[in-house]
């Protein structure tokens, strides 16, 4: 067809733009042509015969003007449902409408673990359209992201996120409270401090005072306890091989994560440092606290050291002590998160699988399978 087409055209013709798009074995090709008006006629005469003869659909615009749209004004929306409803499809498409967005692709780049479509669009700010999507993945139960689609996507990109209920399923604090035998103690402070009910440096002095006396190879029993969030590895090892940086943060304990991050292969860590004296724990947290501020001045530091701009950072994260980095990050994104981080993030992920968070940053399952191989590595089932 493509071939076809194309020597039936004047010789002075020009072409402005072209684009060809299979789906589902369906044929879409569009052209946009300029042509002496003298031979308009003829020449819409001679491609509709040739459609004919070739038992296609024929649609023919006269005088459109080539869309002057910026590639700074392009911007990608990625949909996440398991199962993803048609009323959230149709909210979408309806809020880029009504904010003069021109809906310019829909693809679909994932089916499993989760269905995921990304829109592509122009025509608005991410600003305009993100406030009015956040409302429309609240009332429709869909996840929906919303980012620019110039150039600087291409650039590296920094991913920090926090460890406790994200990249793991445990809370480190209460797997050490279990050992110690003062679990509900601590878990009592913990779940007031997550909902942002006490500050998170007070709360977790006193939490950590309750495993003085804690015998130093209780870290060793609670290593083992700790279980990675499904698509966890996944994730981390996707990033890495597409080139991005990939760092932690923690309100928990070095001493018990850093094997972890070695493990995913992770490039920065920061957490607290259990204070030890002669074989036990002494009750007391060594150097500073990373709370709040503290997780916000990592990703800002790591960004730095990495060189890579703060547009181009994501932090993920669940609780109230997550909040400042969420808020500082070119994309915020809450996992399964309470209701304070979900206000302060840009998108959030309400499906078991940490690895749908790249779909929200546009990396296809293809994607996912093609940096195995080039990893040379076999890809696991989803969600592992």
């Amino acid at each position: 067809m493509t071939k076809g087409l194309f020597t039936q055209l004047e010789p002075s013709a020009i072409v402005r733009d072209i684009e060809q798009l299979v789906i589902r074995d369906r044929l879409v090709l569009t052209a946009l042509i300029d042509i002496e008006s003298s031979l308009v006629d003829g020449t819409i005469a001679t491609v509709t015969a040739l459609a004919t003869s070739l038992q296609l659909e024929l649609s023919i615009e006269q005088d459109v003007a080539e869309s002057s749209t910026k590639k700074r004004d392009r911007i990608q929306i990625i949909l996440l449902g398991s199962p993803l409803r048609p009323e959230a499809i149709t909210r979408v498409a309806q809020e880029l409408t009504e904010r003069g967005a021109n809906v310019d692709r829909i693809r679909r780049i994932a089916s499993y673990p989760v269905t995921a479509i990304l829109f592509e669009a122009s025509g608005a700010t991410t600003t305009s359209i993100r406030r009015a999507l956040a409302q429309a993945a609240f009332e429709t139960g869909a996840d929906i992201a919303v980012q620019d689609a110039g150039l600087d996507r291409r650039g590296q990109h920094l991913v920090v996120m926090d460890v406790d209920s994200t990249v793991i399923q445990n809370e480190v604090i209460d797997l050490l409270a279990h050992e110690a035998g003062v679990l509900n103690e601590v878990a009592s402070i913990t779940e007031r401090a997550m909902a942002g009910e006490l500050d998170f440096a007070a709360s977790l002095r006193e939490r950590v005072a309750l495993l003085k006396g804690l015998p130093v190879e209780s870290i060793a029993k609670v290593r083992d306890k700790i279980s990675l969030t499904p698509g966890a590895r996944t994730l981390c090892r996707t990033l890495k091989t597409l080139g991005y940086r990939v760092c932690l943060v923690s309100g928990g304990f070095v001493e018990v994560i850093s094997p972890i991050a070695d493990d995913l292969g992770i490039d920065r860590l920061r957490a607290n440092r259990l204070g030890v004296e002669n074989g036990f724990l002494t009750g007391l947290v060594e150097g500073p606290i990373i709370d709040r501020l503290g997780k916000r001045q990592a990703l800002e530091e790591f960004a730095a050291e990495f060189g890579i701009p703060m547009r181009r950072t994501i932090a993920i994260g669940d609780g109230a002590n997550d909040i400042d980095m969420l808020e500082a990050a070119g994309l915020g994104v809450a996992f399964n998160a309470k209701a304070a981080a979900r206000d302060a993030a840009d998108t959030s992920v309400n499906v078991p699988y940490l690895d749908s968070v790249l779909y929200l940053l546009g990396i296809t399952r293809e994607d996912i399978e093609d940096a195995d191989t080039l990893a040379g590595f076999v890809t696991p089932a989803p969600g592992l």
